[in-house]
């Protein structure tokens, strides 16, 4: 209990320091573009034609942009290698064991996911979670005018989490009732969480706009995603569990339009405080696999969860891969939340593009 009253106090002082509030300014609506009727969907309700499209979105301001130098051959990306070595944690396991292991470990927390995420974060993700998604602001459009019609992927995206959110803010916030989700994960036991989920916690309207798609964020062209079919592509404290990063990063500005914005929230770097740093290591491996194993009967699924945030890359190495997969990003590039324990990353699709 020591550890937990430092790691809120010395939280509580990098959330004063560190401002968690992101500020964005608003885009250009883009024209329409649904996914091809191909694509394997499926719904929460019989409504299945809700107008799909444009996000008006905005990356950090800035006077400057950083993009990738070749970003037509960056979405040429090579198919996931099965053989090809990547990390489960601290281990080191081919790209297809991965993909395995990680199924395995959200089959065996999706019931508990949201109570998972409390313990790693002591509760400080739903905070998180709703500026994400009003630092996006989903649905907006200037007063008077017609709401556009929106689309948005939320990938790794299962118990609806953040999808929900989404419409939330557009179609109550924003009054803008065209705008339309697809959850995508590739964990079946995720989506049923959502399905479930979603009947209970939200009005038919929003059920309607709706729709759940199981596939893999490194193949999303195999699921009927189409190239330019998407306007705001967002992934939650999920990015760190793919197999391929950059795969997936290629296949997010394949399937964005120009113009479109990448945003992802992740688990991340506490370096500049290292006090709090090393307070917030030692609850995080000592204290959730054991948690883990009390309250869900799971230690092993906790252990690589911890382990996973330790392996992945750095606010600035995560960066640069956002903007070698050809994004343009606006100041550093990423915010810092509650001194670095996440941070939100967003890069734009150029309009050339």
């Amino acid at each position: 209990m020591s550890a937990t009253r430092h790691i809120l106090r010395a939280g509580a002082r990098c959330l004063r320091s560190d401002s968690i509030i992101a500020s964005s300014s608003p885009a250009a609506s883009l024209p329409s573009s649904p996914f091809p009727s191909r694509a394997r969907f499926s719904t929460t309700s019989s409504a299945r034609n809700v107008p799909t499209a444009g996000i008006s979105q905005s990356i950090p301001p800035t006077s400057t942009t950083t993009s990738g130098q070749n970003p037509e051959a960056q979405t040429q990306a090579q198919p996931n290698r099965p053989d090809h070595e990547t990390h489960f944690g601290f281990q080191t396991v081919t790209e297809a064991e991965k993909t395995q292991r990680v199924a395995e470990v959200f089959s065996n927390v999706a019931e508990t996911y949201d109570r998972m995420n409390d313990f790693m974060s002591f509760g400080w993700h739903r905070v998180w979670k709703d500026h994400y998604v009003s630092s996006l602001n989903p649905g907006s459009h200037p007063p008077f005018s017609t709401p556009p019609a929106q689309h948005i992927l939320d990938i790794a995206g299962g118990t609806g989490d953040i999808a929900f959110r989404h419409l939330a803010h557009a179609h109550t916030h924003n009054g803008n009732p065209n705008v339309r989700v697809t959850i995508s994960d590739i964990n079946p036991s995720m989506l049923a969480v959502g399905r479930q989920r979603s009947i209970a916690q939200l009005p038919a309207s929003q059920q309607a706009a709706l729709s759940f798609l199981e596939a893999n964020a490194e193949d999303l062209r195999s699921a009927g995603v189409a190239d330019n079919s998407v306007d705001l592509y967002t992934v939650a404290f999920g990015i760190r569990n793919f197999s391929n990063i950059p795969l997936a990063l290629s296949e997010a500005f394949r399937v964005l339009k120009p113009g479109g914005v990448l945003a992802v929230l992740e688990f991340s770097k506490v370096d500049r405080f290292p006090l709090f740093n090393a307070v917030y290591k030692r609850w995080s491996f000592g204290a959730i696999p054991l948690i883990g194993q009390l309250v869900a009967g799971d230690r092993d699924s906790y252990q690589y969860l911890v382990e996973s945030i330790e392996k992945f890359p750095s606010q600035r190495e995560f960066r640069d891969m956002i903007v070698a997969a050809g994004f343009e990003v606006g100041g550093q590039g990423w915010e810092d939340l509650t001194g670095g324990v996440a941070a939100i990353h967003k890069g734009m699709k150029p309009v050339r593009a």
